[in-house]
């Protein structure tokens, strides 16, 4: 099965942004080849684009005391565990505290580093970072594929309590939702939200071989999705005939 993610607001988009680039930052920095090292720098400088937002910090810390307030108050139902509450509120603490206790924007400490900084202004010319470029950086990625990696660590780690805030704010909030199979119709699905519960992420499942493609759009009062498929001239076209798949709604 295909997974589709499709967020309700900004701030859910942001995060679903940067899990990416945490996740594809981690795949790289663990290869040794020093072209997956060139795009892990990459990662880690869109990274920092993304959350170089003012208010990203304090959106994820306030999204965490959120978290830990509802959790706290199903305390005394006897439905719920109470040793697995305390171990999801101490989770939500230790992100919490590990995020509050940086200074500043997200990978601030890495503008400090001069050579980083080189690498990140090069960037994002086409070709930019030739060796005639840089030839510091040139030699940097003759290095023995362990020293790479135990720099891309170091560099790593003031990224790290963001990431992995946003990876149990989404695993919590992927967790709030209950599948259910649906069927478009003519290739088209459309469903009204109920007013009083505010949805953050859709998740939608279909089975590849069925050659479909979701195209999803909604927003606090509707869903719709729309079934495409590719066509032989290499573009996506409405399909017309009924489709299934697995929908998620989370909030």
């Amino acid at each position: 099965m295909i997974l589709y993610e499709y967020p309700f607001n900004e701030r859910i988009r942001t995060y679903l942004r940067l899990e990416q680039l945490f996740r594809r930052l981690a795949e790289l920095a663990s290869r040794e080849h020093p072209l997956d090292h060139h795009f892990a720098i990459q990662s880690i400088f869109e990274i920092m684009d993304v959350a170089a937002r003012a208010d990203m910090k304090s959106d994820v810390l306030k999204d965490l005391d959120r978290q830990k307030s509802q959790l706290n108050a199903y305390r005394g139902n006897p439905a719920i565990s109470e040793q697995a509450l305390d171990q999801a509120v101490g989770e939500i603490d230790r992100c919490f505290g590990q995020l509050s206790e940086l200074s500043g924007k997200t990978g601030q400490s890495l503008t400090e580093n001069d050579w980083l900084m080189g690498i990140r202004s090069r960037i994002g010319i086409p070709g930019g970072t030739c060796e005639f470029d840089l030839p510091a950086y040139y030699h940097w990625q003759h290095h023995d594929p362990r020293t790479r990696q135990a720099d891309l660590q170091r560099w790593m780690v003031p990224l790290m309590p963001l990431a992995e805030a946003i990876v149990l704010l989404l695993k919590m909030l992927r967790d709030s939702g209950a599948p259910q199979k649906v069927v478009a119709p003519a290739g088209h699905y459309q469903q009204n939200l109920p007013q009083g519960r505010t949805f953050q992420l859709l998740r939608l499942r279909i089975d590849p071989r069925t050659g479909l493609i979701p195209e999803i759009s909604g927003n606090r009062l509707l869903l719709s999705v729309r079934l495409l498929r590719l066509g032989d001239d290499e573009r996506t076209h409405p399909s017309s005939e009924d489709g299934s798949f697995e929908l998620t709604l989370c909030s």
